[in-house]
């Protein structure tokens, strides 16, 4: 079990935790969500000793340890099996098949042990990292956005692995579908304080919106209580026959814990400003080709045209050339052959990591936003910064003073200002949060012009794309389907490699309906008396009310939310058979 009991923690800026607690138990993976500014990085680095709560106790059980996985990159050895186990403590250090052990269970061959390091893709590079951190047998996981700059089949390895790890995690990323099927509770830091729930993000969002309701009403009938006190207090103080009255008044005022007011913003929404075309197709490409030499064609020949109101994702494995097309379509860079054609009414904006070296470094925010579109007004131009987490007084910051991510976001803001039909968006989800992908998402499915997206993000995928092009190790080629459609269809080169790996124990159909019969029989006895309980709970809690009920509620929850794992591990375990 690990607690953390009253914790406070403040910054000249403002407080973030008053008397935070938060208890983990054995097993539990927890994703961490939140808006920026709440305090998710900064609860990490007091877990990892990092930085030093202003009161409270972090409680961890004897010899606990604690891995957080690094996303930079800070090799020093010249091979891989040196640099992973240069992670081995010294008295193992002479331990290298441990090393080996660890690599090959990651995918590693045995020929990649002698190869430099930083030789390897950024993701492989991550699971060069996750080796290291493993080596030390942490008891707890801390990931802060594992995901980013990682491609899709990274992304799924380190879904499955995360899924299998025997000990505890903390998880923060702005991939809500990795998050729901990697963690077992969400948590949230809500008015300084510590909200945990058993299930995914949905069913989290879902209660943290009804808690939000029942505390404004709560406010609203405290704000009437006290308006009403402070008149009695006013009009009868003076009185000698009601000062004694109203000085009780006064004691029930001090002793009144105020409640505070919300402002967690939980619907947040923007829309893209379309530019009226009439246009059938707003871009064509035909026979496009690009490399930086001659020996180092990253892709060739690639046709299409996009239809408006159709988008287009592009993905792939990094360093095969995603970003380069796009770059290469909207004109940041020259291709080796081939044409792009715009329609003469086509008006687009370009997202990119490559781009925001176009800023002014010495614009404000609100001049970078304001110079894409000379007719909004400053409220909406606030707004807008407010979106890309920029509020209050942060809009006046200086691009100049600003890091990569921000600067990112920045770029979002002046398209969401302009008036396009035609968006090229560039990994747009890196540097947001849950609630602002929520709302890019319903964004561009509303938009009603076209749009390109690199993206490592299958939940985007599936839910804004309905065409693809796929960069494999042959170069890239033009879907004309969805992404689903595409995983039924083709599926990812790893995938195949993965599932032959798997080679299952050859047995006659007698031991088969023997070991499922004995698994049912297990299934049997572990998820009964569950299933009575929560059958129970289910009859009473109608009888009752106020706190009984909440706890019996949660009570339930955490059943039904335990009965729903036992399930899919039965499950799985008779599909093995």
């Amino acid at each position: 079990m690990i607690e953390l009991i009253n914790i406070s923690k403040s910054y000249p800026t403002g407080e973030l935790y008053n008397d935070l607690n938060l208890r983990l138990n054995s097993g539990d993976k927890v994703g961490l969500v939140g808006r920026n500014g709440t305090g998710k990085s900064t609860l990490f680095k007091l877990i990892l000793g990092e930085e030093h709560q202003d009161g409270g106790e972090i409680k961890f059980p004897k010899a606990y340890k604690i891995g957080a996985l690094k996303q930079y990159f800070d090799f020093h050895e010249k091979t891989l099996i040196d640099e992973t186990a240069s992670a081995l403590s010294e008295d193992n250090k002479y331990d290298v098949y441990k090393a080996e052990k660890i690599l090959f269970g990651l995918g590693f061959l045995d020929e990649d042990l002698e190869k430099d390091p930083k030789s390897f893709s950024g993701g492989f590079q991550i699971r060069i990292n996750l080796a290291k951190l493993l080596l030390t047998e942490p008891n707890m996981l801390l990931l802060d956005e594992p995901t980013n700059y990682l491609d899709i089949l990274s992304i799924r390895w380190l879904k499955a692995f995360l899924k299998s790890f025997a000990g505890e995690v903390i998880l923060i990323t702005h991939d809500r579908n990795f998050m729901d099927s990697v963690c077992t509770h969400t948590l949230g830091i809500i008015r300084k304080n510590a909200f945990m729930l058993p299930g995914g993000t949905k069913k989290f969002f879902e209660q943290l919106s009804a808690n939000q309701e029942h505390h404004e009403k709560q406010k609203v009938a405290q704000d009437k209580k006290i308006k009403d006190l402070e008149e009695f207090i006013a009009k009868n103080k003076a009185r000698a026959a009601t000062a004694t009255l109203a000085q009780s008044k006064v004691k029930i005022l001090e002793k009144m814990e105020k409640l505070e007011d919300i402002n967690y913003e939980a619907n947040l929404s923007f829309d893209f400003n379309y530019k009226e075309t009439s246009a059938k197709f707003l871009v064509e490409v035909k026979d496009l080709s690009f490399g930086y030499t001659n020996d180092n064609i990253l892709f060739k020949n690639i046709t299409f045209a996009l239809s408006r109101g159709e988008t287009i994702g592009i993905i792939g494995k990094n360093g095969k050339g995603k970003s380069t097309l796009l770059n290469a379509i909207a004109g940041e860079l020259e291709p080796f052959s081939g044409s792009v054609d715009f329609h003469p009414s086509c008006e687009f904006g370009h997202f990119g990591q490559t781009n925001i070296s176009h800023l002014n470094p010495k614009n404000s925010i609100m001049d970078e936003i304001y110079s894409v579109n000379h007719k909004l007004p400053e409220a909406l131009i606030r707004s807008i910064c407010g979106i890309m987490m920029f509020s209050g007084d942060n809009a006046k910051k200086k691009i100049s003073l600003l890091s990569g991510g921000e600067k990112s976001r920045v770029m979002l803001g002046k398209i969401i200002a302009k008036d396009v039909n035609l968006l090229f968006l560039d990994e747009p989800t890196n540097h947001l949060d849950i609630d602002s992908i929520d709302a890019l998402t319903t964004a561009i499915k509303a938009f009603e012009g076209s749009c390109m997206i690199v993206t490592h993000s299958e939940e985007l995928l599936r839910a804004v794309c309905d065409k693809l092009i796929i960069f494999t190790n042959d170069g890239a080629d033009y879907f004309n389907g969805t992404y689903d459609e595409f995983l039924e269809q083709i599926g990812w080169e790893d995938d195949e490699v993965e599932k032959k790996k798997v080679v299952k124990p050859k047995r006659n159909k007698k031991e088969i309906k023997k070991l499922r019969a004995a698994i049912v029989t297990e299934k049997g006895k572990v998820t009964t008396p569950i299933k009575k309980e929560i059958q129970e709970l289910e009859e009473l809690i109608p009888t009752l009310s106020g706190k009984q009920k909440s706890h019996k509620s949660t009570e339930l929850l955490d059943l039904q939310d335990k009965l729903e794992k036992l399930n899919a591990e039965f499950k799985n375990r008779l599909d093995e058979v």
